[in-house]
């Protein structure tokens, strides 16, 4: 599907949705788990809700395009409850999905939201690699040149990653880097997985959205019940939360949802830039809420990161111009 003719006030208000949620996500998430004050929740359940609220959010949306709770209901009996093949297919983005959220929760207890904002970038050479195999497209030598080179700036922000100096807790920046490197992986093929699905049929992309987080719930159910089990029954499902780490289900909630909405309207290179000030944002708010001190190593790789996503997402035709 090509972009759709809107306005350019309309395009700016979409890029700057994307940027601000990508940003304040990361930094918000990363403040719940090292700054905040209080009990620490558990991560599996906000994962959890995240999904309830997406589905939830989701069955708005399909009854806002249906136009009538019958034409609703009959969507539902026939996609949902006599399509038990299609659930199964969907099962498994639900079960990627779900890692990777719990990876990145993981990630930003171990490193800044900055480092990883930037590192996280990788998930476009994955994406980009899962593109190839599965839906047999191919990248134009400018693409290919900019995730080597995106790998590149990666390697410099993590080969002396930046400190903060007002976290407290005890971190493993190895731990932070293996999560990140797992969330990456789940996001390429999970992305890529569910893009060929929807494009297998004309089924509603809500509809897909509702197979899909159904689910997810159960498979994050099955996350706090493995993982944090015994916590939740001795404190409770909600335990530990604040505003602060209800604004951050918000936006993870929301943020996917809203992304998937505004997409069509951008173009890559609106949606690299988006990506490049998300970066400069959350670094900005690194240095002012967690006193993130800044290295030559990690400059010089965001400025790498930055520049390989604005040419990653330059046309094919413009390649040869660009070289």
């Amino acid at each position: 599907m090509g972009v759709e003719n809107v306005s350019v006030v309309f395009k700016l208000y979409c890029l700057t949705v994307m940027t601000l949620v990508a940003a304040t996500y990361t930094v918000a998430l990363r403040y719940t788990r090292t700054i905040s004050a209080g009990d620490l929740y558990f991560s599996t359940t906000a994962v959890c809700i995240t999904e309830v609220i997406k589905l939830i959010l989701s069955l708005g949306m399909l009854s806002n395009e249906t136009g009538s709770p019958s034409r609703l209901k009959k969507a539902l009996v026939e996609h949902v409850l006599c399509s038990p093949k299609e659930l199964l297919k969907l099962s498994v983005p639900s079960l990627v999905y779900a890692v990777q959220n719990n990876m990145a929760f993981l990630a930003l207890s171990n490193l800044d939201a900055a480092v990883y904002q930037v590192t996280y970038q990788l998930k476009i050479p994955c994406t980009a690699l899962c593109t190839v195999l599965m839906l047999n497209r191919s990248l134009s030598r400018l693409q290919w040149f900019s995730v080597f080179m995106l790998c590149g700036g990666v390697t410099l922000v993590q080969w002396k990653p930046a400190e903060a100096t007002k976290v407290q807790i005890e971190q493993n920046p190895f731990v932070g880097f293996v999560a990140i490197a797992i969330a990456v992986l789940c996001s390429g093929f999970a992305g890529v997985y569910f893009e060929k699905v929807l494009k297998s049929s004309d089924t509603s992309l809500w509809v897909r959205n509702i197979q899909m987080y159904l689910s997810g719930i159960v498979v994050t159910l099955i996350g706090v019940f493995v993982n944090d089990g015994d916590n939740v029954l001795e404190k409770g499902f909600f335990f530990g939360y604040t505003p602060w780490v209800c604004f951050v289900v918000f936006l993870a909630s929301v943020g996917g949802l809203y992304t998937s909405v505004v997409v069509k309207y951008t173009d890559n290179i609106m949606k690299g830039f988006s990506a490049a000030a998300a970066i400069l944002l959350s670094t900005v708010a690194s240095v002012l809420l967690f006193g993130l001190q800044i290295t030559i190593s990690f400059a010089s790789g965001s400025f790498l990161v930055c520049i390989s996503i604005y040419l990653y997402g330059l046309p094919k035709q413009d390649t040869s111009k660009v070289i």
